[in-house]
């Protein structure tokens, strides 16, 4: 089997070890170990399918950077689950979830470096982004209130809305702000998560990213309003029919 075929599988393994080491320095639960090796399996799954449907050849140093969070991702859902029922340990929860954001960094500079850039490498690149800040605003809920999941959520809300209305799948401009936003986010949810800030500060961080969030979401709502009733591009007539003809 082609090693770009494996990647997947060694990610999955390399997060069962990462579980089993996160285990003995704080006790996951049976939901935490359950909900992290769903992950874990999930992801590999979709990523597999997304190089199969690529055809790719090379997996890659961006997408091995972007793997590497993605397993650091489960470890994070595994200790988010683990504290609806027992403690963990904060400061080990907040230090993978830094890391994890501090790679996000490297796997844009490793693609660009490597000219290793795909439409690929950006899905999955998202995808590991948006729930990373979906497993962080769930544990901020606790001590904030169950309205920071609409942080978590926003992304999920508007794949749904794109299900419902096909205006909502037109491929959006490139625009950098979105980076900054989701980096932001991930920064003041690791903040108020790590429990060294007091309430106030907590929940100054986290409505601040709130509000980026709901201004960058809400600036690409108008876009697509605004361009509902224009032709589609070639590209996206051509990504339309190799959804369809995979489907």
């Amino acid at each position: 089997m082609p090693m770009v075929h494996l990647a997947p599988l060694l990610s999955t393994l390399a997060g069962v070890a990462g579980l089993l080491a996160v285990d003995r320095l704080s006790p996951l639960s049976a939901a935490g170990w359950t909900t992290g090796l769903a992950y874990l399996v999930a992801s590999g799954a979709l990523l597999a399918r997304g190089l199969r449907r690529a055809r790719t050849s090379s997996f890659g140093w961006a997408n091995a950077a972007t793997a590497t969070r993605s397993t650091l991702v489960g470890l994070v859902t595994a200790l988010v689950a683990t504290s609806f029922t027992a403690p963990v340990a904060v400061p080990l929860l907040a230090g993978i979830a830094a890391v994890a954001l501090a790679l996000d960094a490297v796997d844009g500079w490793l693609a660009r470096r490597t000219h290793g850039e795909s439409e690929l490498g950006a899905r999955f690149d998202m995808e590991v982004d948006a729930f990373l800040l979906l497993a962080l605003s769930a544990y901020v809920a606790h001590s904030l209130g169950w309205w920071v999941l609409v942080i978590g959520m926003l992304r999920y809300a508007f794949v749904a809305a794109g299900w419902a209305l096909p205006w909502m799948r037109r491929t959006l401009p490139p625009r950098y702000w979105r980076k900054v936003v989701t980096a932001v986010t991930g920064v003041a949810l690791v903040a108020a998560a790590s429990g060294l800030l007091p309430f106030a500060g907590d929940l100054a961080v986290t409505l601040l990213a709130l509000a980026l969030l709901l201004e960058s979401f809400g600036r690409d709502v108008l876009w697509l309003a605004a361009h509902r009733r224009l032709p589609a591009t070639r590209d996206e007539a051509d990504q339309r029919r190799n959804v369809r003809s995979t489907t």
